[in-house]
């Protein structure tokens, strides 16, 4: 009997602490909508264009990015006065450009299954996560980078590598301040890197149309830094398009 009530008492424990959880990491999420605008403005944006510069050894690099609902995007590079669409994709295929040929090649199947699969990422992971099959988990506090933070695992659709299904998780770090995230980590899942964490990081928010954007971004020791933001910009259907000569 008193077994029984031990794993009674746990089962409780247990329960009592999912549910607070999953609570506390909804308070933060809802909390972070609020801080960059609302949900209300978030559900009207059906695309982004950013404009930006990389810090490539000492060189300044012009980039442009632009994303939408349907999963359209580009990205596309000014390299010494030429521009270089880097990636693209229309919704069902993409292609990149071989920077040893400078010539258009179509994505393997498995990028391009990712790649549709990842769509529901616009245009928050966060928003409506539930609907989108996604989850999330509150796992505590962690200062970074003298930053007080709260840290959400989220999990969303799983992907492809080398033909097998695996796990897709990013690691949020929220300022527990201003409920915006700082910092993300992600498992390098193929290449030299197989198995390493790594990190982006973001901050300098500022407004663009009553929503607030990081506009200073670091990933993987790349600086980045936001000239301007776009919201439900037009865009050529072109510009998607593989260019085959």
């Amino acid at each position: 009997m008193k077994n029984l009530r031990n794993l009674l008492a746990s089962t409780v424990i247990l329960f009592t602490s999912l549910t607070v959880s999953a609570q506390t990491a909804d308070e933060i999420i809802n909390k972070y909508f609020e801080n960059i605008g609302g949900k209300e403005k978030l559900s009207k944006i059906n695309g982004f264009k950013m404009n930006l510069v990389s810090n490539y050894n000492g060189m300044e690099i012009p980039i442009e990015i632009f994303n939408d609902k349907t999963g359209k995007m580009y990205v596309k590079v000014n390299f010494q006065g030429k521009e270089i669409t880097q990636l693209a994709f229309d919704g069902k295929t993409g292609w990149s450009t071989n920077f040893m040929t400078m010539k258009p090649e179509k994505l393997d199947s498995e990028t391009t299954e990712n790649m549709l699969s990842q769509i529901n990422d616009f245009p928050d992971p966060f928003y409506n996560y539930k609907d989108k099959g996604y989850k999330v988990e509150f796992l505590g506090k962690e200062t970074k980078e003298g930053t007080e933070c709260f840290k959400i695992k989220l999990t969303k659709t799983p992907i492809t590598v080398a033909g097998k299904k695996e796990e897709n998780v990013v690691f949020y770090y929220f300022d527990a301040e201003n409920y915006v995230p700082i910092m993300t980590e992600s498992e390098v899942k193929e290449g030299p890197s197989k198995g390493q964490m790594s990190t982006s990081t973001m901050g300098d928010y500022q407004e663009v149309d009553g929503m607030f954007f990081p506009f200073t971004m670091n990933q993987g020791g790349q600086e980045m830094t936001v000239k301007s933001i776009s919201i439900n910009p037009t865009v050529d259907a072109k510009a998607f398009e593989m260019k085959v000569e």
